[in-house]
């Protein structure tokens, strides 16, 4: 067999370049609506049915593995509370860090053993014994550790035995639960990763058994899609109904909660390929081209798998798993923290608004969120009440006589986005991220959409009160298309290159922009 040793082959900025030149009709309109690809009454029952979130294995076994660090530490320090005593000075220089040290030299150990992989922790009993040997094995080195450093005599060797065969009964008890506990998530539908496959026949039918053979795969199935006619994508394969063409296939991700997309076509139909992930590529998915029927073979590391089922990765969903929880977290705190220092101004703004004209404070907009999920986003009213502009179809110019007095200056200072930091709490919005547009945002009476191909690909992460469009001077009116242009190329770049300390960034250099009040009105 050819081997190929190009590891950026399937690269994603390779394969956007490509994807440049393929022409495509839109499956949205540019409302975010459905368009040609109108669900059938069976796909609509599918994604009503796969709305309710599910939690991925990386997760699960993250904290599993937090979970069984806190119960091995807490079980070491109840040891020494109940015989030792309640030393505090003995307890910090040397009990504590024996026991830190222990639990998460344990936990690192049972990771090198394989047992966070899921199959391993189905099935407790089976993986006990190299569970217990590696809890052994961390006892052994802190034993070592103890003696080189001359610190021996200063533990009690009954605390030591005690905690070693709680620690054990611990782990056979939490993990006999989990256990319990993954194979009923299984059978819920709750620890799974959910897949739709795009394109039918044959090899479609070969990926399907070769999934189902691995009876330890989390993967299920929901779905075939297929532009394809009956004579050449039969309506059922391998037991799995075609839910409509890839059209549809962009509507029903808006609904359902899916994780993976594997596209069943040959590597050679390199043209019907990009022609997919042209249309494809917007989604907050997983792309992977499935690779097991092709005899062409890439190096090993070039390749995911699907149980034993080899995939080229295409796509990665960013911000998922472990990075979204910390970026939520970052999200709360620095909103809280702002919300601690800006409520003086928030409250100022909100009597100047109420003096200088009748009508609420609060402003809600309906905006593009998410997956282009529509949100309502706050905003301080800077207009007045009879002649705001909720959908945003007329955009504020310089001058606008709709806007106040108050306006004006709170829209050039930004003001007016500080109640935003709730929709942050909300969790409708990040603090940083692409900026959210209204749904129905238009320069020169041509929706955003119709503008900039690809354009709903900035709705793959939340939308953020700040972003790196902005830091780049890309704020305010837009009224030409060269603007909204600029502002996508750099919600695209946000979103490949994103990390706490691109956030951290923009969010440093937010407040030194806003003194540029060019564009804002």
């Amino acid at each position: 067999m050819n081997k190929i040793d190009r590891d950026d082959a399937f690269d994603p900025k390779t394969v956007r370049k490509a994807l440049d030149g393929v022409e495509v009709k839109p499956s949205l309109k540019g409302d975010g609506t459905p368009g040609e690809g109108q669900m059938s009454r069976l796909a609509l029952q599918t994604a009503n049915r796969l709305s309710q979130e599910n939690y991925s294995p990386t997760m699960i076994t993250g904290s599993l593995r937090l979970a069984e660090f806190a119960l091995l530490a807490m079980t070491g320090f109840l040891v020494y509370a109940l015989y030792v005593g309640f030393s505090l000075d003995v307890l910090m220089l040397y009990y504590a860090p024996a026991i830190l040290a222990g639990s998460a030299l344990a936990i690192l150990l049972i990771q090198i053993a394989d047992g966070y992989q899921v199959p391993a922790l189905r099935s407790a009993l089976r993986t006990l014994p190299r569970v217990l040997t590696t809890w052994a094995a961390a006892f052994a080195l802190i034993a070592l550790a103890a003696f080189f450093l001359q610190t021996g005599l200063a533990f009690s060797r009954v605390w030591f035995a005690a905690w070693f065969v709680s620690g054990a009964l611990t782990i056979v008890v939490s993990r006999n639960i989990v256990a319990y506990g993954i194979r009923r998530w299984a059978r819920n539908g709750v620890m799974e990763r959910r897949a739709v496959i795009v394109g039918g026949g044959e090899m479609a039918k070969a990926l399907i058994r070769s999934i189902e053979l691995d009876p330890e795969n989390d993967i299920r199935i929901c779905g075939i899609f297929d532009d394809r006619d009956e004579r050449r994508s039969p309506p059922v394969v391998a037991g799995y109904p075609k839910l409509g063409n890839v059209d549809t296939l962009v509507n029903f991700a808006r609904m359902a909660r899916i994780d993976m997309l594997i596209i069943a076509l040959p590597l050679n139909a390199e043209s019907r390929v990009l022609e997919l992930l042209k249309k494809l590529w917007i989604l907050p998915l997983d792309i992977r081209l499935a690779a097991h029927a092709n005899k062409l073979r890439f190096r090993p590391r070039s390749y995911s798998y699907v149980g034993a089922v080899p995939m080229l990765d295409i796509f990665d969903r960013p911000i998922t798993d472990w990075d979204s929880v910390a970026k939520r977290a970052f999200d709360i705190f620095f909103s809280l923290v702002a919300i601690v220092l800006l409520w003086p101004v928030m409250i100022g703004t909100a009597i100047a608004i109420k003096l200088n004209s009748k009508g609420p404070v609060l402003f809600k907009q309906k905006r593009h969120g998410f997956n282009n999920e529509v949100i309502d986003v706050f905003k301080f009213r800077s207009m007045y009440t009879d002649q705001c502009d909720p959908t945003a179809r007329a955009a504020v110019t310089k001058g606008d006589p709709r806007v106040t007095r108050v306006g004006r200056f709170i829209r050039k200072t930004s003001i007016d986005e500080l109640p935003q930091f709730f929709n942050v709490l909300r969790g409708d919005l990040s603090l940083v991220g692409p900026r959210p547009h209204a749904v129905v945002a238009a320069a020169h009476d041509r929706l955003f959409a119709e503008v900039v191909d690809g354009y709903f690909a900035r709705h793959r992460v939340k939308p953020g009160v700040t972003g790196w469009a902005q830091i780049n001077g890309w704020r305010g009116e837009i009224d030409n298309d060269e603007k909204i242009k600029q502002r996508t190329a750099c919600d695209l770049y946000y979103i490949e290159n994103w990390s706490l300390l691109f956030d951290l960034k923009i969010l440093f250099l937010t407040p030194f922009k806003l003194l540029n009040t060019e564009n804002a009105y």
